[in-house]
């Protein structure tokens, strides 16, 4: 395994990141503790220390599995969680509101069981909250030792820019990390986002690098997807997701046989070149994560970068909300 520091922080991550939006009850493709802690297991083995998750998977259910997965163990990881999404009926139950975000790390931290996250990170933009009242809340959150640092999700750059600004301007603890939606089919962060990043020192922890699975190799031109998470998930059954580019997929493939790996192996080494921190792999089987693994040890020449970004088509910019 490789470890890096998570941006300008001086913790230390590892270059692959397990997340756990797959653990929960709440769709036929997750899984629950037992099966849970196998994957845990096998990731902390092969020298994964690092594991995101947020209230809202499976309505809290991911943070308690998690946390019953790395009860003990608190001191040997490095734990990220999220914040803002809807969590009840209420007008206040959502968003990123003092108040709101003051309830929900509590929340949080009774269902991993910890006493404090390492990283808390706002689950999107909050077009109703001024970011000063946000930014001031995190801080708070920061001295209170609920949790170490912080970090932001996708959004606009200029909104990034904005967040970072505010805490320069009023001397509060600064985002150290975004997770973006990046992967070869989605490359839009490449104009503003991931130059900021880079520029400002921001450790980029890409969510999807496998496209929501499309770069498993497991799709096929004119098919729809065998697995129970294709045959479940609307996004991917009604095309919401983001309209495939086959072409991307079969250069992928092609660099895959020609080095004797995997379709996703391939897809991970491409997005570990790109100079980000560690993407954030969805596992629900043990050999998932010792694939993800392995793509630390795959090679791409120069020639093979090209090809495999030569068909990329600017898109629509998707996953702001």
């Amino acid at each position: 395994m490789q470890y890096v520091n998570l941006g300008k922080a001086g913790v230390k991550v590892s270059r692959i990141c397990l997340g756990c939006m797959s653990f929960g009850n709440d769709a036929a493709w997750k899984i629950e503790l037992a099966d849970a802690e196998k994957l845990v297991n096998k990731a902390i083995d092969l020298g994964i220390n690092f594991f995101d998750t947020a209230n809202v998977y499976s309505h809290g259910r991911s943070e308690e599995i998690l946390g019953k997965c790395l009860k003990g163990r608190h001191d040997d990881v490095v734990v990220a969680t999220k914040v803002r999404g809807i969590m009840g009926d209420n007008p206040n139950d959502s968003g990123l509101s003092r108040r709101h975000i003051m309830q929900q790390i509590k929340d949080s931290l009774k269902r991993l069981q910890m006493d404090y996250v390492d990283l808390y990170q706002i689950h999107r933009w909050d077009y109703g909250t001024p970011i000063e009242e946000t930014m001031r809340t995190l801080n708070d959150l920061v001295r209170a030792g609920m949790t170490r640092y912080i970090g932001a999700s996708s959004m606009g750059a200029w909104q990034f820019l904005k967040a970072l600004h505010t805490s320069d301007r009023c001397g509060l603890e600064r985002f150290v990390s975004m997770q973006n939606h990046y992967n070869l089919m989605y490359r839009e962060d490449e104009r503003e986002m991931i130059p900021l990043c880079k520029s400002e020192g921001i450790a980029i922890i890409p969510w999807s690098p496998l496209a929501r699975g499309y770069l498993t190799g497991k799709y096929r031109r004119g098919e729809k997807g065998k697995t129970t998470r294709s045959q479940s998930d609307k996004m991917i059954m009604e095309g919401r997701y983001f309209k495939p580019n086959y072409d991307i997929l079969d250069v992928v493939e092609e660099v895959a046989k020609e080095k004797d790996v995997s379709s996703s192996q391939i897809a991970l080494a491409w997005i570990l070149n790109k100079g980000i921190t560690a993407p954030i792999i969805g596992v629900t089987k043990s050999s998932h994560v010792e694939e993800a693994v392995a793509s630390l040890d795959v090679k791409l020449t120069p020639d093979d970068l090209k090809r495999l970004e030569m068909h990329y088509k600017p898109q629509a910019v998707i996953g702001h909300t």
